[in-house]
């Protein structure tokens, strides 16, 4: 509770420094200062993106011939090769400028937000909104959003490692230290900034050039798949160069040869592979944003497909974030409280008899201390202007109603406010008795806050709330209505079994105590025990469906978390997390034994509790260290460590803290444990279409070189000229693959154990499938050029023949690639449109290019009767045919 007065006291400023700046000021500010953010380095120009799709060698040399082809008369052919080139980089360009957009829209959407006071209230804003002047608000986890001074501290540490180098916290205060920097870190309490700098204008701009020249890295699967784009280049072009000598021994021209093989090696090199998968997984993003889960590392989508164990908090992950206080125990006292949520209206009942709060001393004092040793808000927010539609509906789950009860602050610390509201004493009731004076703030070590504070007798008071186990051994004496009494060992143990009690109905305990402070002693210590105050946080009923599908996955779902033993136990029992026969460890435990002994152990265990930053980053490593590959969700600063140590960091979007973000992999948008789970679904899904394109890209194109290869060693004529072998790489190796790229799923992936992180990408006989699929497309394609060159002695029909069975056969061979375990006519053909409508344009465009005369000089091509056609189309629909019979036999 900070006091706007004092501000201005101190500093004798207007109300904008004390009151923080009206809307209109702001926006003022705003025109003149500009938005809040670092000067980025120059995005790729569309120009630039064109030009980059001409820097290939192969089509440089492609078009070098072109320019030759033209010199030497053949203009029909130089002409149409060149529009070839240009439509595939038009293609190419599309599909990098969606991506870059895409790109930007997901930076967008993980802008950082502050709290600022506006109109005198405080208010969520993005970052890039602070002008200066503003007056915010931060606490432990905030990333500091611009330049400032602080006007009001509570214990308030920062580090500013990322400026100074220093790894030392440094306290800030009014006289000594004021000043704190744009992108440090809160590492402990709270203050309020007045914002002197923004942007550009701040100490980071200063550094800002030096961090533009950051760039992503390719992910493992890109690196492994460009390695694997670059053999297969050195052997096409080694087979290009070996065809195009051997034409010209044969006697064929030269110049003919050489547009033959640089052709064959435009069509054969998968060039697009690398590019095609960035495309796949910048689409698998765009989905996940579907389902609130927003990507920051590219990376993390093929991870994700390898996920064997998942540690998640549980408190708005696994449940729903919304303590509600319903039992509270003081001697002689247990107390039942009606309501639910943040909503501050419900009965207090003794006996199923409702009464009156106030009347008991020791529930009384409670609930005071409940309410002053507390720094959440509570607010009815107004929310009938905001549009439900998209993310923003998803996130805030808006009601129908026009006006909710919102909590600003902890959860937890907010059900104690809405339980003191309830008895009649809001703010305004305990500040006219209560006067903070100072804080002792929360930390994972001491596990209880204290604030000191005076009433209106002139007392100096401290209030004290945290774990039970905790504070009930600071306490040597015990509140109750008839006066104080010594908290005697049996005593104690009441208490104790009691909060044991408590928690087994899987309650949230906390454990309020106070006492009067002499002028010397202001340590928590020889506290008066007041009561024990319970609250429920009940699991998300999308988290029962969650949990099955884990461990239907083969994925382990391990619960990690502060609260009690007891109540973390009966929570994972609810949600099929615990069984009988597991094993669950508590901080105290871990601390006990060491990383080998926890690598043993490990395996058996689902539950941790009581658990420290350190415990979790030991949990983490043991797990990896029996080769396991860990997602860990967290929200808080100390949970920082932990997620970025794990393979899948993952920060909470609504509680989560700016640097438990910057640490992870991906941020739940509605901090849902099922969003996650969506995620690697998705995931493996992503990863399963990647092989689908690689499967279907590479058999094309082994069938592609092998027509032309085998043709030329066993004497044929040309199978096809270059035109005719751009063409089919136009028509098969575009659209096809992509649409292939972003397959539905037709079998349960959750259903499979997850894949091995160092599985090859050919694993599961992949290889055999792609090899065995190319010989059989080049060796149709030439069984079809055969038997025509000899039934009609036009070589014009032969060709056309081929051109056509290399393109129905890649086609076909599309729908087949869709599942590595079903036949053809064992998989449901419609149900992707893109890849309908793909293979429609495909067969359009080769129909036109046989059947319209002007195309066919363009082409050279001739008319096909029905009966070649049937011939080839049967001859297309024979592998897939005697597959499915073999599958079936």
């Amino acid at each position: 509770m900070f006091s706007f007065n004092s501000i201005k006291a101190k500093f004798n400023t207007d109300r904008s420094s004390y009151e923080g700046l009206t809307e209109k000021e702001a926006k003022q500010r705003l025109e003149k200062y500009g938005f809040n953010t670092l000067k980025e380095k120059a995005k790729i120009s569309k120009i630039k993106i064109i030009a980059d799709q001409f820097k290939d060698i192969l089509t440089i040399i492609l078009l070098i011939s072109t320019v030759i082809s033209l010199i030497m008369g053949d203009t029909v052919e130089a002409i149409t090769i060149i529009i070839i080139v240009f439509i595939n980089a038009t293609l190419g360009f599309i599909q990098e400028y969606r991506t870059e957009k895409s790109m930007e829209a997901l930076k967008k959407l993980s802008a950082p937000h502050a709290r600022v006071v506006r109109d005198g209230k405080i208010t969520n804003i993005p970052a890039s909104n602070i002008v200066p002047d503003d007056l915010i608000i931060l606490e432990a986890g905030d990333k500091i959003p611009a330049d400032g001074k602080v006007i009001e501290v509570a214990s308030f540490y920062v580090d500013e490692s990322l400026l100074t180098g220093e790894s030392i916290s440094v306290e800030k205060n009014i006289s000594s230290c004021p000043n704190v920097y744009m992108g440090t870190i809160v590492m402990q309490g709270r203050a309020k900034v007045i914002v002197k700098s923004t942007g550009m204008n701040t100490e980071m701009g200063k550094i800002a050039n030096m961090l533009q020249g950051i760039t992503e890295e390719a992910t493992p699967l890109q690196k492994r798949l460009e390695e694997l784009g670059k053999f297969i280049a050195y052997l096409c072009l080694g087979i290009c160069i070996f065809i195009t000598l051997i034409g010209i021994i044969r006697g064929e021209p030269i110049f003919d040869m050489l547009l033959v093989g640089i052709s064959l090696a435009v069509a054969a090199i998968p060039e697009s592979l690398t590019a095609t998968i960035t495309i796949c997984l910048a689409l698998g993003v765009q989905r996940m944003l579907k389902r609130n889960a927003l990507i920051r590392k590219l990376s993390a989508v093929e991870t994700l497909g390898c996920s064997s164990v998942v540690c998640s908090d549980k408190t708005g992950t696994l449940t729903e974030n919304k303590m509600t206080v319903t039992k509270m125990y003081t001697y002689n006292n247990l107390i039942n409280v009606t309501g639910n949520g943040f909503n501050p209206s419900g009965k207090f009942l003794n006996n199923n008899i409702q009464i009156n709060p106030l009347d008991i001393e020791s529930i009384k004092l409670s609930l005071e201390i409940s309410g002053v040793c507390n720094n959440s808000e509570l607010s009815k927010k107004d929310i009938s202007n905001i549009k439900k539609k998209g993310i923003a509906s998803k996130i805030y789950n808006l009601p129908s109603i026009s006006e909710l009860w919102t909590i600003e602050g902890d959860p937890t610390e907010g059900a104690l406010l809405v339980v003191a509201h309830k008895a009649g004493l809001n703010n305004n009731v305990l500040s006219k008795k209560y006067r903070r004076i100072d804080e002792i703030p929360f930390d994972s070590n001491r596990k209880c806050m204290s604030v000191i504070c005076s009433d209106t007798k002139g007392s100096k008071l401290m209030f004290t709330k945290g774990a039970p186990d905790i504070v009930i051994n600071k306490c040597t004496k015990m509140y109750t209505d008839r006066g104080i009494i010594e908290l005697t060992s049996n005593i104690k143990r009441d208490i104790i079994k009691i909060n044991e009690n408590l928690a087994s109905e899987a309650l949230r305990v906390l454990c309020v105590a106070y006492k009067e402070l002499s002028s010397s002693s202001s340590k928590e210590e020889d506290l008066v025990f007041v009561g024990l105050i319970g609250m429920i946080d009940p699991p998300r009923q999308e988290a029962f469906i969650a949990i099955k599908k884990c461990i239907l996955a083969g994925i382990k779902p391990v619960m990690i978390t502060g609260d009690h033993k007891i109540t973390a136990i009966a929570i994972a029992k609810q949600l099929g997390i615990y069984k009988d026969g597991d094993k669950v460890l508590t901080g105290i435990e871990l601390d006990k034994i060491d990383e080998k002994q926890l690598q043993k152990l490990v395996k058996d265990v689902s539950v941790y509790s009581r658990v420290s930053p350190r415990h979790k980053l030991m949990i983490i490593k043991a797990f990896k260290k029996n080769n396991h590959i860990v997602a860990m969700t967290g929200d808080g600063v100390n949970d920082a460590p932990a997620i970025k140590e794990a393979d899948i960091g993952v920060a909470m979007g609504i509680s989560g803290t700016d640097v438990t973000k910057e640490a992870s992999s991906m941020i739940l948008l509605d901090d849902n444990f099922a969003t996650l789970i969506a995620a690697i679904e998705e995931g493996r899904i992503i990863y399963k279409n990647i092989r689908k394109f690689i499967r279907y890209l590479l058999s094309c194109n082994i069938g592609e070189v092998l027509t032309m290869f085998v043709g030329i060693l066993l004497g044929m004529p040309l199978p096809l000229i270059p035109i005719q072998i751009l063409s089919v790489n136009l028509l098969t190796d575009g659209l096809p693959a992509i649409a292939l790229g972003i397959d539905p799923s037709i079998e349960n992936e959750m259903k499979n154990k997850p894949r091995k992180s160092k599985e090859g990408i050919f694993s599961q006989g992949l290889l055999w499938l792609i090899v065995f699929r190319g010989i059989v497309i080049g060796f149709t394609t030439l069984l079809v050029f055969g038997s025509f060159l000899k039934a009609t002695g036009n070589l014009d029909i032969a060709r056309t023949g081929a051109y056509l069975t290399l393109v129905l056969t890649q086609l076909i061979h599309v729908f087949e690639c869709k599942s590595e375990k079903l036949s053809l006519f064992q998989i449901p053909i419609f149900n992707n449109k893109p890849l309908i409508l793909a293979v429609l344009c495909s067969l359009l465009v080769v129909i036109s290019t046989i059947y319209i005369p002007f195309l066919q000089t363009i082409f050279k091509t001739a008319p096909l009767t029905i009966n070649q056609v049937g011939i080839i189309l049967l001859l297309s629909l024979a592998t897939p045919i005697m597959s499915t019979i073999m599958r079936k036999s």
